[in-house]
C-alpha cells in the first residue's frame, strides 16, 4: 500500500518555507517547490509517497491552487514528482536515480588516519583481567561438545536479569546469545520478513541494518527523522497505519545517527499500532547503557507489549568493546527456540569462552559503564566545542546519549567532503550511507568515540578541506587502485 501524506502533515514538514534563504528572489511557487526537494533531500520526505491533493495542500498552506499547481509542476519538470490523473502525485527522484544500499565498512590498515566512519570505543580495562577469570571457568565446560545455540545458561540468566531491572520481567528462556547486535537482526528477519515483504525504518538509519534488509529483499518504506525534534509521532503512527509493514526496524534509545531519544507517551502508541497493523517490532538498544545527561530514561519498548509483537535486540559493542561479539534477542520463550532452529543453519552457536568473558564483564557493569559514559561526554563535549569554533555554520543537535552526532552541513556536500578528508587523513561517513536513495547529502555523522584530542584535530582538517571545497574549480577524480 502506497504511503500518503495529508495537507497537513506536509505543511508542518515544511515548516517557514517562505523564510528559506533566497525567498526573496523567488516566486511562491519556486520557493515551495525547493523546499518538499529539501525535504527529499534530508531524507524527512521518503520516496514514493503521494503528496496531498493541490487544493488539499493549498488550503493547508494558505496559498493559492495555482501557487500549488505551479510548485507541482516545476517539481514534475526537475524529476522529483510523478503524476497521473485521477490518481494523484508520488515524489520520486531525477532520472529514477537509486544508491544501493550497501553496509558501512571500512578497513583498519592505516594508522595515520583518524577513523570518524566506525561508531565503537576501545575495549576497557577490565577485559583482560576478565577474559583471565573467564579462561579459568572454561574447564567446566571442555568436557561437552560446547555447542549452545541459545547461549550458556549464565549469560542468559544475565541478560535477562538486566530487562527484569528495567521493569521488564524476563526469564532466561526468552534471551537468545548470539555473535553481535547484527547478527541477532538477521536472525529475526530471516524469521520473521519473507522476501519482498514490506519493512518500515527510520530515515537516516544504520547502514548495515539496511544491508541487512536488502539482502532479505524487503520493501523498505522510511520514516523522516526530524534533525531537531526526532520522530514526528502523526507520520510514524501513520506510516505504520498505512503500509501495514511485516516489520518495522526501530532505534529507540539514542537513535544511530541522530542521538534522539524516543519518549514514553510515543513507545506506548507505537506498540499499539504495530498490533493493530500486524507488524513486528524490532527495537534495537545497542545504546541504551549509554545516557550521558538525559533525563530519566523511558521505559523500555517492551513494557508495553501485550501481544509478544516487541523483539528486543542489544549487545555489548558499544558500552563494552565491539571485538567481543555478544549480542541477544529477547522475545517470548517459543519465538527464541524458533530463532535457536534458524540459528543451528548459520553458525551453530556463540564461543563459549568469549560468552564467559561476557559474564565477567557484566558482574562488573556498574563501573564499566559509568567510566564508559563519563569517557563518551567528555569526547562528545570536546567535538562540539571544536566544531562551533571551526565550522560554525553547521547545525546539530546536542544528543544526551549515545555516540553519535548527526550534523547538517552548509550545502548537500556529504560525498564531496568526504573524499576530501580522505586526503588529509580522516575517514567521514557520508550521510547518504544512512538512508536510501542518494538523499541526505547535507548531513554527516560524527561519531565521538576517539580521543577528544583525535576529535579536535579530525574537526580542525575537515575545516580545512570544507573551505577548499568552494575555492575548487573544477571536481578531481581519483585514479583507482590497481587490485592484483
Amino acid at each position: 500500500m502506497t504511503t500518503s501524506v495529508r495537507g497537513d502533515q506536509l505543511a508542518r514538514l515544511l515548516g517557514r518555507w517562505h523564510s528559506l534563504p533566497g525567498r526573496h528572489r523567488s516566486p511562491d511557487y519556486a520557493a515551495l517547490g525547493a523546499a518538499v526537494r529539501g525535504l527529499l533531500a534530508d531524507g524527512r520526505l521518503a520516496l514514493g509517497v503521494r503528496l496531498p491533493a493541490e487544493r488539499e495542500l493549498a488550503e493547508s498552506l494558505g496559498v493559492s491552487r495555482t501557487t500549488v499547481s505551479a510548485a507541482y509542476r516545476a517539481l514534475r519538470e526537475s524529476g522529483h514528482l510523478t503524476s497521473r490523473r485521477g490518481a494523484g502525485s508520488w515524489t520520486t527522484l531525477p532520472n529514477g536515480h537509486r544508491v544501493a544500499t550497501s553496509g558501512l565498512w571500512t578497513p583498519d590498515d592505516d594508522l595515520d588516519m583518524i577513523d570518524l566512519g566506525c561508531a565503537a570505543s576501545a575495549a576497557p580495562v577490565e577485559l583482560v583481567p576478565a577474559a583471565r577469570a573467564a579462561a579459568d571457568e572454561l574447564p567446566r565446560y571442555l568436557g561437552s561438545a560446547g555447542y549452545h545455540p541459545t547461549g550458556l545458561p549464565e549469560l542468559r540468566a544475565a541478560v535477562a536479569e538486566i530487562y527484569t531491572n528495567r521493569g521488564v520481567p524476563t526469564s532466561a528462556e526468552q534471551i537468545l546469545v548470539t555473535s553481535g547486535t547484527q547478527q541477532a537482526l538477521d536472525l529475526v528477519l530471516r524469521l520473521t520478513v519473507p522476501v519482498g515483504a514490506p519493512v518500515l525504518v527510520e530515515t537516516p538509519t544504520y547502514p548495515n541494518a539496511l544491508a541487512a534488509l536488502s539482502a532479505r529483499r524487503a520493501r523498505i518504506s522510511t520514516h523522516g527523522m526530524d534533525t531537531a525534534t526526532g520522530w514526528d509521532a502523526e507520520l510514524l503512527l501513520g506510516a505504520l497505519r498505512q503500509t501495514r509493514p511485516r516489520l518495522a526496524y526501530m532505534i529507540t534509545e539514542f537513535q544511530n545517527p541522530t542521538g534522539h531519544l524516543m519518549p514514553a507517551e510515543l513507545r506506548e502508541r507505537m506498540v499499539a499500532t504495530a498490533h493493530a497493523s500486524g507488524t513486528e517490532l524490532v527495537v534495537d538498544e545497542s545504546f541504551v547503557d549509554l545516557p550521558l545527561d538525559a533525563p530519566d530514561m523511558p521505559p523500555p519498548v517492551a513494557v508495553f507489549d501485550r501481544h509478544s509483537r516487541v523483539l528486543s535486540i542489544g549487545g555489548m559493542s558499544k558500552a563494552y568493546w565491539g571485538g567481543l561479539r555478544i549480542g541477544w534477542v529477547r522475545a517470548s520463550a517459543p519465538l527464541v527456540q524458533r530463532l535457536a532452529a534458524i540459528r543451528v543453519g548459520v553458525d551453530m552457536a556463540s564461543p563459549v569462552l568469549e560468552q564467559l568473558v561476557a559474564v565477567q564483564l557484566l558482574r562488573l557493569a556498574p563501573s564499566i559503564v559509568a567510566a564508559r559514559r563519563a569517557q563518551l561526554q567528555f569526547r562528545r563535549d570536546a567535538l562540539v566545542t571544536a566544531l562551533r569554533e571551526q565550522l560554525p555554520e553547521w547545525r546539530f543537535f546536542i544528543p544526551g546519549g549515545g555516540v553519535t552526532l548527526w550534523a547538517e552541513l552548509d550545502g548537500p556536500i556529504s560525498s564531496a567532503l568526504s573524499r576530501a578528508a580522505e586526503d588529509v587523513g580522516v575517514r567521514l561517513a557520508p550521510g547518504p550511507r544512512f538512508g536510501l536513495d542518494g538523499t541526505l547529502e547535507r548531513f554527516l555523522r560524527l561519531p565521538f568515540t576517539l580521543p577528544a584530542d583525535d576529535l579536535v584535530e579530525a574537526v580542525r582538517r575537515i575545516a580545512s578541506v570544507r573551505h577548499d571545497l568552494d575555492r575548487a574549480s573544477r571536481p578531481s577524480w581519483r585514479t583507482p587502485a590497481v587490485i592484483a
